[in-house]
């Protein structure tokens, strides 16, 4: 993918505050970021909007689309029949623009992302440990102990893949965290530019 912004990768465990930091990022750098639109499957919730929360797309359009070679990457998310995915055209039309195009992905969506795209900037964000992890998790008070075990269970796996990012980030605090990351972005610009808008 031959283009004049970058592919930056974000991914982290649940729970370790990943869409807060991006959120964070996408409000205080000078960098053009773009956070990438998700396509999915499951219907819309009270107030999502179409292109701007998810695309949302019919069981069979996803399908057909992905059948297409239409997905950098897409999968079933925790076995509740709703898919996930990134589009192609989403991502290349932001770098052909110029932007930093923030993918917010799982570590397999990740891999799958980096076969065609080994340029891209990784980032694995997460807590610190397992047990700061679980810790944050029931502090949410939402979900249920098999809900907790469940996402448990995927950040081990996770956190044993996170050697294949080329940056490792511990969300401590997070305006450090911000401040670490948006510094570490900087870094991949030719021209420099200051880190935040602050």
């Amino acid at each position: 993918m031959t283009t004049s912004g970058k592919l930056v990768i974000i991914s982290g465990p649940s729970g370790s505050g990943k869409s807060t930091v991006v959120q964070r990022l996408l409000n205080e750098s000078e960098l053009p970021l773009v956070l990438s639109v998700s396509a999915t499957t499951r219907p819309p919730r009270g107030g999502e909007e179409n292109g701007k929360n998810y695309i949302f797309l019919s069981q069979d359009e996803f399908q057909k689309r992905r059948l297409s070679g239409d997905f950098l990457e897409c999968k079933e998310v925790f076995g509740r029949g709703y898919w996930y995915g990134t589009l192609r055209n989403v991502v290349s039309t932001g770098l052909s623009e110029g932007k930093w195009v923030i993918l917010e992905i799982d570590v397999q969506g990740a891999l799958a992302v980096l076969q065609d795209n080994p340029q891209a900037i990784t980032i694995f964000v997460h807590p610190g440990s397992m047990a700061e992890l679980e810790k944050r998790l029931r502090n949410r008070g939402t979900e249920s102990q098999e809900s907790i075990q469940r996402r448990l269970d995927v950040a081990a796996e996770e956190l044993a893949l996170r050697h294949h990012y080329a940056h490792e980030v511990i969300n401590a605090e997070i305006n450090s965290t911000v401040q670490q990351l948006c510094k570490l972005l900087v870094q991949y610009q030719g021209e420099k530019i200051p880190c935040s808008k602050n």
